[in-house]
């Protein structure tokens, strides 16, 4: 039986792909920005925590859709996503290969589970799904895990609510716990968190709302699905919406959840980074173990 395992937050700031692909990660701008991940690199690629599948939700930057076609949610189907050309040629990063199986069966679950998902079959991926993979994973020959993309539409009016996005998180769960064969998945909800890029507000950063938020993470609070659009808008930017995609993330995971690690840094481009590593809470299962030398949640934030 498929399992979800853990939780991943992640802001997808294009110009930390720019940075990486360019080897500035350890300039002195981008450097805590990039140290923010080094717990996660080792974890993730360590036997008990590596997932087979990662269902990553993120929006497309009129890359793969654009004013003619506007899915609220859209599930990738495919065998693979070619990494899309957003104006200066496709990032020099593996093609991102999909899991049709799971996928399908996700697919057809959610639309039992009255969730009319688009269901795409050949789309290009941009930096929205390519950034977080090179936060997580750095420079590969070849991506180590299968990726089904979910790409949720929180650039055009009108976005979904939160409850809405922490519902399909639910169902989600329920379609991946009823796929009969064995696999570590792991879900990521990127985007955000505070920004607003054009305007009078442009360069908005919002800290205190932002941790905040990371912190109704955890727990077993669900205040975080009832956040009005409004709220988004006015304390987080006219992009800070995007932060309702980590909330399928967090819907995905079940009751109650304990933050293994947990990263803040601004500002990255006149944006504020988040991430967070997250695992169910299960009264019958002992704790993840943590690094060698290592505390149960590393934490930094930096103002």
């Amino acid at each position: 039986m498929a399992r979800i395992t853990h939780g991943i937050g992640c802001s997808h700031i294009p110009v930390l792909g720019y940075a990486h692909d360019h080897g500035k990660d350890g300039d002195d701008y981008f450097k805590p920005a990039f140290a923010g991940f080094d717990w996660t690199r080792e974890w993730i690629t360590a036997p008990d925590s590596r997932p087979d599948v990662v269902i990553l939700v993120y929006n497309d930057h009129a890359s793969a859709f654009d004013m003619k076609v506007i899915p609220t949610f859209a599930i990738g189907c495919g065998e693979s996503f070619t990494p899309a050309d957003e104006g200066f040629g496709p990032r020099p990063v593996p093609v991102v290969e999909g899991h049709p199986d799971l996928a399908w069966h996700i697919a057809q679950s959610l639309v039992l589970d009255e969730f009319d998902t688009t269901i795409i079959n050949e789309m290009e991926v941009d930096h929205g799904l390519t950034v977080p993979l090179t936060m997580m994973f750095g420079d590969v020959e070849k991506w180590p895990v299968k990726v089904i993309p979910l790409a949720v539409n929180v650039v055009t009016y009108p976005p979904p609510s939160g409850n809405r996005c922490w519902a399909l998180g639910e169902a989600i769960s329920r379609a991946v716990s009823s796929f009969p064969q064995d696999l570590k998945v792991q879900i990521w909800g990127t985007g955000g968190m505070s920004h607003q890029l054009q305007g009078p507000r442009a360069g908005l950063i919002n800290k205190e709302w932002d941790n905040r938020f990371l912190d109704g993470l955890t727990g077993e609070g669900q205040d975080l699905r009832h956040v009005p659009h409004i709220e988004y808008l006015r304390e987080t930017g006219s992009e800070g919406i995007e932060m309702v995609m980590w909330l399928i993330m967090r819907g995905a995971l079940g009751k109650s959840t304990r933050a293994l690690h947990r990263h803040y840094h601004v500002p990255v481009s006149n944006t504020a980074l988040g991430h967070i590593v997250l695992e169910p809470v299960d009264p019958t299962v002992p704790p993840s173990r943590t690094l060698e030398g290592g505390s149960p949640i590393a934490q930094k934030m930096i103002a």
